[in-house]
């Protein structure tokens, strides 16, 4: 019975395996679009976004893009204090 049990598993981890393996790769946007001048310090692929932090007139931005399409979802400053 064990034997059995364990033979199942190896057949569901080799489907498991096959079928991430052969998945094809997410698409990621072709650029993204940061001001004119700006200095960009990273950028991130993370769930599903861009994540750009850049110098742009004295400010620190973080701007988070979607991976897909290359769109702004959300902008914020980031501020020293």
């Amino acid at each position: 019975m064990g034997i059995m049990l364990l033979g199942f598993m190896a057949i569901g981890v080799a489907v498991v395996y096959r079928l991430m393996r052969d998945a094809p790769p997410p698409t990621i946007a072709a650029s993204v679009a940061v001001p004119a001048g700006a200095e960009v310090v990273s950028a991130v692929t993370l769930d599903g976004t861009i994540q750009v932090t850049y110098r742009a007139g004295g400010a620190v931005m973080l701007s988070v893009f979607d991976s897909k399409t290359g769109e702004l979802r959300q902008s914020t400053e980031i501020a020293a204090q």
